[in-house]
């Protein structure tokens, strides 16, 4: 059985379910450009450095992450060896300091060869593959089986796929182990909006999520250490073009990018 959510967010002052400070677009700041080097970021991760994170080219670019600091100024490149960028999307890190690197992008909801890379502080590579119980044809006749965003949570990792469907949008979550196999994917759980899903983040004291889409920010409570639509917050309307990468900064701070290598920043 999939529990099936619908939240009703109209993303203006009259209706901020309970964040009082989410205002709407004029809170949210430009505070970087990312470096000619990713011109097509997609994801974002915090580094162990403070001020860093790690982000990445979209399909088709080098196996690679790039470190840079808020303002988007480039200081390092970290080669991902033995890893394909076949169509990486977004990146997660644990709480022991891996880096799970999603190349699960799958616009022509064909493929089979879902993985998610998963690189330990010490530079090994593992790799988590899966594949959707769900999905009955390739290509699907239904294409509802790309995804763009997840994170991680205690031992496992949350996916939250991105409808194409004209009509009736929905986006799934799947939970998938942190530990290297091959896995079939059932979903948790299906949440009804009226956008594409294209990035996810858990706050770092475990207490909210968010997901991020064209246009809008969705604001989820976890709560009993459930991670579940049950308990919505906000929405806040973000704009900004093809937003696509997204992390907590902090608890009340959210950073995310668009594909036009614009760097956003607003706290609430």
């Amino acid at each position: 059985m999939v529990a099936i959510k619908t939240v009703t967010c109209s993303c203006n002052p009259d209706s901020r379910r309970g964040f009082d400070n989410i205002k709407g677009e004029t809170d949210i700041w430009k505070i970087g450009e990312m470096p000619a080097e990713v011109d097509e970021n997609s994801g974002l991760a915090k580094a162990k450095e403070e001020g860093y994170y790690w982000t990445h080219n979209d399909s088709g670019g080098k196996p690679e992450l790039y470190k840079i600091n808020s303002k988007g100024k480039l200081d390092s490149v970290l080669v991902i060896e033995g890893a394909k960028n076949v169509d990486w999307e977004d990146l997660a890190e644990d709480d022991k300091g891996n880096l799970y690197i999603g190349d699960f992008g799958n616009n022509g909801q064909n493929r089979r060869d879902l993985t998610i890379y998963k690189r330990t502080p010490e530079g090994k590579l593992d790799k988590i593959r899966f594949s959707y119980a769900d999905q009955e044809d390739f290509p699907s006749s239904k294409p509802e089986f790309d995804c763009e965003a997840f994170f991680w949570y205690d031992h496992n990792l949350y996916l939250f796929t991105k409808s194409w469907a004209k009509k009736k949008q929905s986006t799934r979550m799947y939970k998938v182990s942190d530990q290297p196999g091959v896995y079939e994917l059932s979903p948790v759980e299906t949440f009804k909006l009226d956008t594409k899903v294209t990035a996810a983040d858990i706050s770092p004291d475990k207490t909210k999520f968010a997901l991020l889409t064209y246009g809008k920010l969705y604001l989820f409570s976890i709560e009993h250490g459930v991670i579940s639509f049950d308990k919505p917050l906000a929405c806040l309307k973000t704009g900004r073009k093809q937003t696509e990468g997204m992390i907590f900064d902090d608890n009340q701070t959210i950073i995310f990018t668009n594909e036009q290598g614009k760097i956003y920043s607003f706290r609430f």
